[in-house]
Order: C-alpha cells, then sequence, then structure tokens
C-alpha cells in the first residue's frame, strides 16, 4: 500500500492535472490560461492535463472575483477534488477581487472562500506567470510528500 501512495505522489509530481474555475472574470486571464496551452507557452511539457471533472483535478485554477452566487459553487468544487491538492487564484480579480473588488456582491479573492497555495499577480496573468505558478504548485506536491516521508 505504501508502494501504491508513492506511486501516486510521483505521477501527481509528474503529470498533474488541472480543474480551471472562472468565478466571473473580464476573461483577459482565461485567454492568458488558454494561451498556457497552445505550443508557444506548452503546460504540456509539465505533464499538466486540463480536465473538466474536479474527482480527477489535483489543481484548480481559479480566475475572476469570488460572488455570492459563484461562492458556493467553488467551495463545492473544492470539496470535491481528492486529497493533496493545490489551488491557484490568477489573476488581480482572484487575489483580491481587483477592479470589482467594491461591488454590492464581491465578497473578495478566492482566499475568502476556501484557501490557495499559490497567488499570481496580474492583470491580466502572464502565461510565463500562470506555468510559473503551476511549478510552485507542483512544489508543494513534493513538500508535502517529503514532509509526510519523515512523520
Amino acid at each position: 500500500m505504501k508502494m501504491l501512495k508513492k506511486l501516486t505522489e510521483y505521477a501527481q509530481r509528474k503529470s498533474p492535472w488541472i480543474l480551471h474555475y472562472d468565478c466571473s472574470s473580464c476573461n483577459g486571464c482565461d485567454i492568458e490560461i488558454l494561451a498556457c496551452l497552445t505550443p508557444i507557452y506548452d503546460v504540456e511539457r509539465f505533464g499538466a492535463v486540463n480536465v473538466g471533472n474536479p474527482l480527477h483535478a489535483d489543481v484548480l485554477l481559479v480566475t475572476g472575483s469570488v460572488n455570492l452566487r459563484n461562492a458556493a459553487v467553488l467551495k463545492e468544487l473544492y470539496r470535491q477534488m481528492p486529497e493533496p491538492k493545490a489551488v491557484l487564484a490568477v489573476g488581480a480579480c482572484a487575489l483580491s477581487g481587483g477592479v470589482f473588488r467594491d461591488a454590492y456582491n464581491v465578497l473578495g479573492g478566492v482566499d475568502k472562500v476556501i484557501p490557495v497555495d499559490v497567488y499570481v499577480p496580474g492583470c491580466p496573468a502572464k502565461p510565463e506567470s500562470v506555468l510559473d505558478g503551476v511549478i510552485l504548485a507542483l512544489e508543494k506536491f513534493r513538500r508535502d510528500a517529503d514532509h509526510g516521508d519523515k512523520s
């Protein structure tokens, strides 16, 4: 059983499955995230796969500010993801609410609803920054696995 756990941890570090959720952004960050999938930036060289099911995802990539309507959906997506998992907040809106932070229905950034592991700033965030964020999420998996071995 321990060998299976080690194999699973290794696979997560080498081939993270990413679920992208747009809370309510202007789509600027979403376009930059889609650019990461093109051959120019090629996030797949890190083994990353874009999936549409939270039950299969290792990394939750969130864009846009959290509002009253999508907070419950975001919590449910996070709850459905298996452990270990990492959350990336991408763009100014996901970090703090961005230009929409003073709107009556905006709760703020993603960290107001679920824990965030990596913050990727920018308006919109550049594809290079998103790739750096994914790499930092993979480092989190490595640290967690190393910490688990010592305990």
